[in-house]
């Protein structure tokens, strides 16, 4: 279902837009593993082409979502059907008044993710959190000329909950480099031209799979992990927006 939902918007960008797919991916990819995409977050649009994208290539994306939206109108009953998983977290305030429940949230998670130990799996994580806009950047921050800043914690608890299924980190990077405001809005318009989609294949190690909220060493060294790869996506998106 999610391969024809990507596929099927790809055809109506396409006939709404004559738009060019710039893809390259550094490294191999196939339909018999688990990955961890992490990426750049822009526009709505960024779900449609990664769901594309994966067509032929990887196993069709899912994502995490918290426990509580499973409750929500259409949009529980719709990411059940897809098979997305749902997810646990208790925060530190929550853990410090029922010290009995640390790490059943990991606990809960990896069993909804059982599934997914015979049927290879991709998961997306938009690591921002959020959709970059220049005032976001501004709002946060952002040390990153092109990025907001990355949220180490949603990463590390997908990593703690399926870390040891996961084959390879497919470090994704997104940009539409002729386009000026809401790529969505442009899109609709029918003025999209160019869509640039740069991917890097990590394999996936030890070192990243690691209790991030309890050990303090583990968390400096996972954001240290995350943030090079934030600095070396900002240099890209300078580098592919120059040569545009």
């Amino acid at each position: 279902m999610m391969y024809a939902f990507g596929f099927c918007s790809v055809a109506l960008i396409k006939c709404m837009n004559k738009v060019e797919f710039d893809y390259v991916v550094d490294g191999e990819l196939s339909k018999k593993q688990w990955y961890l995409i992490i990426s750049n977050h822009l526009s709505w649009l960024d779900i449609i082409l990664l769901t594309d994208f994966a067509v032929g290539k990887i196993p069709a994306p899912k994502f995490f979502l918290k426990k509580e939206l499973i409750w929500l109108p259409f949009v529980g009953l719709a990411a059940w059907a897809l098979d997305m998983p749902f997810m646990q977290r208790y925060n530190k305030a929550f853990l410090q008044k029922n010290p009995h429940l640390e790490g059943k949230d990991i606990a809960t998670t990896k069993k909804s993710c059982e599934k997914f130990r015979q049927l290879p799996t991709t998961v997306i994580n938009f690591v921002e959190g959020n959709r970059f806009t220049p005032e976001k950047q501004k709002l946060k921050q952002s040390p990153f000329k092109n990025l907001l800043p990355p949220k180490a914690g949603g990463i590390a608890f997908t990593l703690a909950t399926m870390g040891e299924l996961f084959t390879s980190v497919l470090d994704i990077t997104i940009i539409y480099p002729d386009t000026q405001g809401s790529p969505m809005m442009t899109m609709l318009s029918g003025r999209l031209k160019k869509v640039t989609i740069r991917v890097n294949v990590h394999p996936l190690t030890d070192e990243i799979i690691g209790d991030y909220y309890n050990d303090e060493k583990f968390k400096q060294g996972f954001q240290s992990w995350l943030n090079l790869i934030w600095q070396n996506k900002d240099k890209l998106i300078s580098t592919l927006k120059e040569k545009n």
